[in-house]
């Protein structure tokens, strides 16, 4: 088993070339997996994690309501965004400026196999690391991904996340808002909830964060809670 991880920060980019290049380094872990199975070879897979920001973009996942989307063609022009329906799970969020997006692009063989335990260790990683800022995340039952203040009038969301994986290997993952422009989110059903509202690091702290100490931070726990022996920067 492999628990090295490739870790690569790819700053700004567009979300279709990111999406597509994660598409590339799944298919590359697949096809080593379909070879050795076809051919009883033991080659090693590779495990990646990806750091990100979007320029403005809407997300539809494969399960997702295209009502949940507030702007038309030209609304969506005019506010700089682009929109994709796209094959993880879920259904709509946003990405943008200021907010850090995770996608660790695993084989999940390298580690174990069960979905629903991944992604309660992504929730995991992301919970621990906004409690070093004294925000208190929880999970929401039926709901993915990181939330305040459930069970009160109050809850919001402030960590999306939405997956695809495919023989045991993931792709897409975990947006957690840190500084990002909450206002985008008002054109928009969030995950499809309604009466459910967002935030971010920097709304709760009333300050900006520094987003490459929450990304350090974010690795810390997940090196921790998937076992990884080291992240290799490539």
């Amino acid at each position: 088993m492999n628990r090295n991880i490739l870790l690569k920060d790819l700053s700004v980019k567009d979300y279709k070339e990111t999406w597509d290049y994660q598409t590339e380094l799944l298919q590359e872990i697949v096809d080593v997996k379909i070879d050795n199975r076809r051919n009883n070879n033991q080659k090693t897979t590779k495990n990646h994690f990806l750091f990100v920001e979007h320029p403005h973009v809407y997300t539809l996942g494969k399960s997702g309501d295209f009502s949940n989307l507030l702007l038309n063609e030209k609304q969506l022009a005019e506010k700089g965004a682009t929109f994709y329906k796209i094959n993880r799970g879920g259904d709509i969020t946003y990405h943008g400026p200021g907010q850090i997006v995770g996608y660790p692009i695993l084989d999940l063989e390298n580690f174990f196999t069960d979905i629903h335990k991944y992604l309660r260790f992504l929730e995991e990683a992301i919970i621990l690391t906004i409690a070093e800022y004294g925000i208190k995340g929880t999970r929401s039952e039926g709901e993915t991904g990181v939330w305040l203040d459930v069970g009160t009038p109050f809850a919001r969301k402030i960590c999306a996340m939405g997956i695809r994986s495919s023989r045991w290997v993931t792709m897409h993952g975990f947006a957690l808002n840190a500084n990002v422009n909450l206002g985008y989110f008002d054109n928009i059903i969030p995950c499809g909830i309604k009466g459910k509202a967002v935030t971010s690091m920097e709304a709760e702290l009333n300050r900006k964060v520094d987003l490459e100490e929450v990304k350090g931070k974010i690795l810390k726990h997940f090196k921790t809670l998937f076992e990884v022996e080291a992240f290799v920067v490539s």
